[in-house]
């Protein structure tokens, strides 16, 4: 793989990893123009997910401190609420989590079938799919439920979400955030908790894949470099900016665009 379109698919996964349209889709279906799938596999697509996962973790340090600390602060003083809605905060992306990797687990030939042989026509299918649900969810009235209210039943809904969002061509973010408003949570932390939701989604995904790192070629080590921090740059990039859409009701944007890429696929595929 040259330098080039690891960059280019660096690009691609850094700006889908976020935004509503599906990365692992969208990086399905560029590895399969520009004919990279044998040079990329598994350990191409680590490289890409922890560029996705820096861009988060710097981006979110700040809330993500907040957290840990919060963790070790028992005692009542001022600042007890804030520490307890912290812990609600983890307590809920915890079993977000959990649910999201039992659904996985349940699925797991099926899914892994998915991504070893990825169908372009089903993508397209999936996109149509992820475009409607991300339009219906930019009519929903912004709710005021915050992310530390949301209680264990929305938790498991959005991790049941985030489950079926492993399906190539649907969006994990477009899911989350979708799911969120649907059950009431307010849009700023609906986006936020999608975001810090990534987190062990990346972490997890990639655990059973690390193996593949020990078998990487040293040819290989600068393309895939360059991929990782291509992804790192472009998904830092386009966090606040999603932030601010997903406040503005905006999202409807991205359905328009989900559709034509789920079109132009198919017109592809048929020629």
């Amino acid at each position: 793989m040259g330098i080039f379109k690891a960059a280019l698919l660096g690009i691609v996964q850094g700006l889908a990893e976020f935004l509503p349209i599906s990365s692992s889709g969208h990086l399905k279906l560029a590895q399969i123009l520009l004919h990279t799938q044998e040079s990329g596999g598994a350990a191409f697509d680590i490289f890409l997910h922890l560029g996705t996962l820096v861009a988060v973790l710097i981006y979110f340090r700040k809330t993500l401190w907040s957290l840990v600390v919060s963790l070790f602060r028992w005692r009542k003083s001022l600042d007890n609420q804030v520490h307890y809605h912290n812990r609600l905060w983890i307590l809920y992306l915890g079993i977000s989590t959990l649910i999201t990797g039992v659904f996985y687990l349940v699925f797991q030939d099926f899914l892994d079938r998915l991504f070893e042989n990825p169908n372009p026509l089903l993508i397209a299918l999936m996109l149509s799919i992820t475009g409607l649900l991300v339009f219906i969810s930019d009519k929903i009235k912004d709710c005021r439920i915050p992310a530390s209210s949301m209680g264990v039943m929305r938790s498991i809904i959005i991790g049941l979400g985030q489950g079926v969002a492993i399906i190539p061509g649907i969006s994990r973010s477009g899911t989350t955030i979708a799911v969120s408003l649907m059950t009431g949570v307010k849009r700023k932390d609906a986006a936020h908790y999608s975001f810090l939701l990534s987190i062990p989604a990346i972490l997890g995904a990639n655990l059973k894949e690390l193996s593949a790192l020990s078998s990487l070629h040293p040819t290989l080590i600068l393309p895939y470099l360059v991929g990782f921090i291509c992804a790192a740059v472009s998904g830092y990039a386009v966090i606040s900016l999603l932030i601010g859409i997903i406040r503005q009701s905006k999202l409807k944007y991205f359905s328009y665009y989900c559709w034509l890429i789920a079109l132009i696929t198919v017109f592809i595929v048929m020629i």
